[in-house]
């Protein structure tokens, strides 16, 4: 089995406009339409079983309405939803609540994208109510393609979040930080942090000239299995971070990185099925 922990979606209305524009901003190409079935449809092709779909409020005010639209379509098509919530949301605490009353499994914050640091007492006080509900939160981890320079949850960041907020269940995704991989053991290896896979192996593609190749280093093997290794299998998510990356040469290559059959397993579907009790 095979579980994506994380994956992006859009509604199909406002699909190619999503991605042709995230795509400009990042000067890197996507690999699927963002719609669902787009999804559905990538999923089948890689051998995926199921896909985590990790929605991000960039409007305060419309957390509500998007948790509606996802709460009506989870469950279905082997695809769980997360809810997603802003840090200025005027009624954050209340949504919480009522996303735990709905049966989300957790919720998606994005720092860079609600330009806002995770350790910002509006971030805190979100983790530390999802830790009281029970929810857990995947967190974009570390650098973003298309925010040069912008620092919203390096792993130093994370852990002074953490260290405020108390116990909460979280998956700092891109292995804890993207191009911030340096400084992820030694701030987040004594946590119970959870690392994702997404969009940390392989290479980017470019759609323009903007970044030169040399530009763009994603994490060597090697590093990635230290990692794998220092923080235990147990404590790593497979993820896709769809469309923004080829969802059958993800699998692929972590089937052939050196390691254990056990480990692979880990990371594939064991602690996904564990953190989403499936």
């Amino acid at each position: 089995m095979i579980i994506d922990f994380h994956a992006h979606t859009f509604p199909d209305k406002i699909a190619a406009a999503a991605v042709s524009k995230l795509e400009q901003k990042a000067h890197a190409c996507s690999h699927s339409d963002g719609t669902r079935e787009g999804l559905l449809r990538c999923m089948r092709s890689a051998g995926i079983d199921h896909a985590v779909v990790l929605p991000v409020a960039t409007n305060p005010l419309k957390c509500a309405s998007m948790n509606d639209t996802s709460h009506a379509l989870n469950g279905w098509d082997n695809l769980t939803y997360f809810a997603a919530i802003h840090p200025d949301a005027p009624d954050w605490h209340e949504e919480l609540g009522r996303a735990k009353q709905l049966g989300f499994k957790g919720v998606k914050i994005h720092p860079v994208y609600q330009d806002v640091a995770i350790d910002d007492p509006r971030f805190v006080r979100i983790l530390a109510r999802c830790g009281e509900l029970g929810l857990l939160v995947v967190m974009h981890g570390g650098a973003d393609i298309g925010f040069p320079g912008v620092e919203k949850c390096s792993p130093a960041m994370l852990r002074r979040a953490l260290d405020q907020a108390g116990p909460v269940t979280l998956v700092a995704a891109h292995m804890g930080g993207w191009r911030n991989w340096q400084e992820v053991p030694e701030h987040l290896l004594d946590t119970c942090v959870y690392l994702d896979t997404a969009y940390t192996l392989g290479s980017i593609a470019p759609i323009d000239d903007h970044y030169a190749p040399e530009e763009l280093p994603m994490l060597a093997d090697e590093r990635f299995c230290e990692l794998v290794r220092i923080f235990g299998s147990q404590r790593v998510l497979f993820g896709t971070d769809s469309p923004w990356d080829d969802m059958g040469a993800c699998v692929a290559r972590i089937r052939n990185l050196p390691l254990t059959e056990v480990e692979k397993t880990d990371i594939f579907s064991a602690n996904a099925r564990k953190l989403l009790s499936m």
